[in-house]
Order: structure tokens, then C-alpha cells, then sequence
């Protein structure tokens, strides 16, 4: 049986900075991914906060940069999801859908998964025309898509929109909770339309193959039509394949999956790489 010393599931930033940095200590670490290296960054518009880049850089352009580091420290990827974890005596044992994987340290990185919408039925038909990531549809052109939420995320997947199509946000509630200069570019935007207290009542099919919404406003019934609708109403830990807690020292948890609200790049590389510090520590024997 094969083990490794270090296997991390999930190639987001958190999991790839932490197998650069064991990488540079000395260890070879395997990456576990169910999609594909970046992991939410195909999703961000812009990212303006991370030290280094002062004009700021588009989210595909840093995953990009991260994968030049994976294939720089030869790090081993393998594209498979996990579906099980558990503790096999002194090792963790990994299963996929084609493989068993045994490591002796194991890293979760495997980030979020978004909240479903559940204030009314979806019907089957509409599954295609409604999503909860941006990435599906950045590309579509002269739409009009509908966007339910009033953070971040939502605001962000706006911008990564507006240039070739009509935008409207709905918020379902009075206050929006994005960065204020998120807001400032919605605002300044002719292509965004920003839309609060408006409450999701019935999703239907409508003529030309349209998604129509009958929501409640403080005004009363309104009726909006789209080509597509896109959930932004949060996001929870992805664990799915852990079916019951473990309790050991040599697992960890790293970036979005561990951090709740606060969900940045720069804090999910820096758990990555405190973590991979933490194992070197314990391999040679300086930390129990």
C-alpha cells in the first residue's frame, strides 16, 4: 500500500499555496481536484485587495499564475472527486469514484458550495437557465439575467456581466451588504439595475423561452422576465465526503471551508501556507 505523506483535497488558493510551501520545505504533497486549479477564482470579476498587484488582476489571470507555480514545484494533481474520507489505523484513507488514496497528513481545502434557493419551487424544465456561479454563463451575449442577492458575490458577478448584457439585482431585503465600492460601480453603471425588497414568490417558464418571475414588492405584485437566473445567497462548507467527524492532529482545515463570512484570497493563502509550516514542523519533530 502506498501512502503519502501529505494529500490535500481541493486546488484553490488555500490548497495550491499550501502544497507550494510543503514543496518548498522538501515534502511532495498530492492535490486532490473534483474541477478545475483556482477553484472560485473563475468566478471573481476582479480581485483588487491582494498585495502585489496595485491595478489589480482578473480572477482567471491569478488562477493562471497559481498553476505556473503547481507545474514550477511539480506539484502532483489528480482530478478526481473525493466521495469518502475516514481513519484507517495510523493513516487517512481517500476514496474517489476510481481510486483509494492513504496519507499520513491530510489538508482540506475544498472550500464552499452555494445555498440553495428554497423560498418556492424550481421547475425542471428551467434547470438550465438558473445557476448559482457566474462561470457558466460569462460568456453569453445581449441576455438579460437576473441576479438574487445582496453581497459580495452578487455585486461582483454584476460587473463580470454588464459588458455585454442587461443586468438586474434583486435584493430581498432592505440593506445591501457589499463593499461600498462595489456599490459605487454598480451605481455608475447603465447596464446594472439594482432592485431592493423584492421577494421571489414563483419561478415559471414564459413565452420565447424566458424565465419569468412573480415577485412581491412593498409596491405590490411585479412581474420580471429573464434569459437567465443567477442565485448569489450565500455559500456553506463543502464536506460533503466527510460522513462523520475525525479526530486527529495530522488533519487540517484550510481557507473558505474553515473561515465562514470571511472569505478572501490573501486569508485562504495564508492558511495554506501557516498549515504547511505546521506540517513540516511535526516531520521533523519541533511540534506534536
Amino acid at each position: 500500500m502506498k501512502v503519502e505523506d501529505v494529500i490535500i483535497i481541493g486546488g484553490g488558493p488555500s490548497g495550491i499555496a499550501c502544497g507550494v510551501q510543503l514543496a518548498r520545505c522538501g515534502i511532495k504533497p498530492v492535490i486532490l481536484e473534483k474541477g478545475k486549479l483556482g477553484g472560485l477564482l473563475v468566478n471573481a470579476n476582479y480581485i483588487e485587495n491582494y498585495p502585489g498587484f496595485p491595478k489589480g488582476i482578473s480572477g482567471n489571470k491569478f488562477a493562471e499564475l497559481l498553476k505556473d507555480q503547481i507545474k514550477k514545484y511539480k506539484i502532483k494533481v489528480i482530478f478526481e472527486e473525493v466521495f469518502d474520507l475516514i481513519l484507517e489505523g495510523e493513516f487517512f484513507k481517500i476514496t474517489t469514484k476510481k481510486h483509494s488514496f492513504h496519507s499520513k497528513f491530510l489538508v482540506i481545502a475544498s472550500g464552499t458550495k452555494p445555498k440553495e434557493f428554497k423560498d418556492c419551487p424550481i421547475p425542471p424544465e428551467l434547470k438550465d437557465k438558473i445557476f448559482y456561479e457566474v462561470s457558466p454563463i460569462r460568456s453569453v451575449r445581449n441576455k438579460k439575467v437576473v441576479i438574487v442577492g445582496a453581497g459580495d458575490v452578487a455585486f461582483d458577478y454584476a460587473l463580470s456581466l454588464k459588458t455585454y448584457n442587461e443586468v438586474l439585482i434583486l435584493n430581498r431585503k432592505e440593506k445591501e451588504k457589499c463593499l461600498p465600492t462595489l456599490f459605487k460601480k454598480i451605481q455608475k453603471s447603465k447596464r446594472i439595475n439594482y432592485k431592493k425588497n423584492i421577494k421571489i414568490k414563483k419561478i415559471i417558464p414564459s413565452s420565447n423561452h424566458l424565465i419569468k418571475l412573480e415577485c412581491k414588492s412593498k409596491e405590490g405584485k411585479i412581474n420580471i422576465e429573464a434569459n437567465y437566473l443567477l442565485f448569489a445567497i450565500g455559500r456553506k462548507p463543502c464536506l460533503d465526503f466527510l460522513k462523520e467527524k475525525i479526530e486527529n492532529n495530522k488533519i487540517y482545515l484550510v481557507g473558505d471551508v474553515r473561515n465562514g463570512p470571511f472569505r478572501q484570497i490573501g486569508i485562504a493563502i495564508g492558511d495554506g501556507i501557516k498549515t504547511a509550516m505546521k506540517i513540516f514542523r511535526k516531520i521533523q519533530g519541533e511540534e506534536k
